[in-house]
């Protein structure tokens, strides 16, 4: 349910939410939620892309140690094709946030609307700017994904995943077009069925 409501009445136990990789070709999108703990203050909290890797790696340790609870959670790239992009996120919110240990009284969502929950919701636009649980989520869903880009480039080799993330940088285009789409790819994502409708022709 979704409320418009002054959540200042109930930040005792508010769960930011937020997820990492809408854009990218191919992986799980992830998604986090967190309850941050106010006796046990995180200084430095952010958007995770306005932070530096060093410090996204430090606050990802601080974030899981002192927060009341926090889940981080998936949509696979299967689901991505199967529901879509956005039905895929609002699925990965909401296993984030029935995946804490403890249940908030009300759940922030970065972005411009909510999945299906059974707490009450609240859209934030750019809350991983405005909200320091919605930054804490926005870190932990990041390093997460940021990490199992890296184990992808070892899987994969020669589409430079570790560095782009999966996004369509010119780098991961020219080496779909050469290499053609892997497992990891979102076959419902415009350049990948492009790829596999017409295949390099070293792979035909």
């Amino acid at each position: 349910m979704q409320l418009g409501l002054d959540f200042a009445l109930v930040r005792n136990l508010v769960a930011g939410v937020d997820e990492v990789g809408r854009g990218p070709l191919c992986g799980d999108v992830v998604t986090a939620a967190v309850i941050l703990d106010p006796l046990k203050p995180i200084s430095g909290l952010n958007d995770s892309k306005k932070l530096t890797e060093k410090k996204r790696e430090a606050l990802f340790d601080e974030i899981k140690e002192k927060a009341l609870s926090w889940c981080i959670a998936r949509a696979s790239v299967a689901e991505i094709d199967q529901l879509n992009i956005l039905q895929a996120t609002m699925l990965a919110m909401q296993r984030a946030v029935e995946g804490l240990s403890v249940t908030p009284n009300l759940a922030l969502i970065d972005g411009n609307r909510c999945p299906k929950l059974k707490v009450p919701c609240q859209a934030v636009v750019q809350g991983d700017s405005q909200e320091p649980a919605i930054a804490a989520a926005s870190i932990l869903a990041k390093v997460t994904r940021d990490r199992e880009m890296e184990a992808l480039d070892k899987r994969y080799p020669g589409y430079g995943i570790a560095k782009h993330k999966g996004y369509p940088t010119k780098q991961h285009m020219d080496a779909l077009a050469k290499l053609g789409a892997t497992d990891a790819h979102r076959r419902s994502f415009a350049p990948v069925r492009k790829v596999l409708e017409n295949p390099p022709a070293t792979l035909i």
